[in-house]
């Protein structure tokens, strides 16, 4: 088997500056693929494309705030001029927004979650589902949480946006069963993110895996021999939520 079986094939990575988006685009890379890597963080941005580079990888950087849906419309209409098509999307960014009692959330925080963790994501569909059809295998994986089924006190407006989008996502899957379009979810679990440190801060980081772990399972799920799709994977447990 070749150790570049994503030659050829565009994808498009969200939260590529840092965590799990980081690892992921550089090792989507690594495979073969020409990453569009998304994120606020220039610095970020290019240390990505300098190890990408280094390993004889190619990337486009583009620095962009995900609730600014303009530019993810522009984003759709770039691609198709500059490539014609997309193979991959990884809606890996997100926020964890404040863990606090439900009435005192205040409006803006709440509009802030839903924004970046399910109306950013719904634009991306809106965006790249033309490109992602014109592939001959289309493939898009969002990170979830386990938030959206064990629902604790504090934690509303991540586990609502988490929830709402595995609805979304199964939502899209079910509506592109005559495309070549396979989309699925993915929980990744405890990892060592600065997400993670956000929400647990007591917590000992190293006691938990890097991002590093999750590489295997998403070639799997953006393979071209992938056949699930609208379907949730848990990195914990190694097996189909749904």
């Amino acid at each position: 088997m070749t150790d570049r079986p994503l030659d050829g094939r565009i994808a498009v990575v969200t939260g590529a500056s840092r965590g799990i988006g980081y690892v992921l685009a550089r090792e989507i890379a690594r495979a073969g693929a020409h990453v569009v890597a998304l994120a606020r963080t220039v610095g970020g941005l290019e240390e990505l494309d300098d190890e990408i580079r280094g390993f004889g990888g190619t990337a486009t950087l583009v620095p962009l705030d995900l609730t600014d849906f303009d530019a993810l419309d522009r984003l759709g209409a770039t691609l198709y001029e500059r490539h014609g098509k997309l193979d991959i999307m990884v809606g890996n960014a997100g926020i964890l927004g404040p863990i606090s009692p439900l009435g005192h959330i205040a409006p803006k925080d709440w509009d802030k979650v839903m924004a970046i963790n399910v109306t950013a994501n719904w634009r991306l569909i809106r965006s790249l589902d033309p490109l992602l059809r014109r592939s001959d295998a289309g493939r898009a994986v969002f990170l979830t949480s386990g938030a959206a089924h064990r629902i604790r006190a504090y934690w509303g407006p991540y586990a609502v946006s988490k929830a709402a989008l595995e609805a979304m996502v199964v939502t899209w899957a079910r509506e592109s069963e005559i495309t070549s379009i396979k989309a699925n979810l993915l929980n990744p679990g405890p990892l060592r993110t600065a997400m993670r440190a956000q929400a647990m801060p007591g917590e000992d980081a190293e006691t938990l895996d890097r991002p590093d772990v999750l590489v295997p399972t998403v070639m799997r799920l953006i393979s071209p021999a992938l056949e699930d799709s609208g379907r949730v994977w848990n990195h914990p447990t190694g097996d189909w939520l749904a």
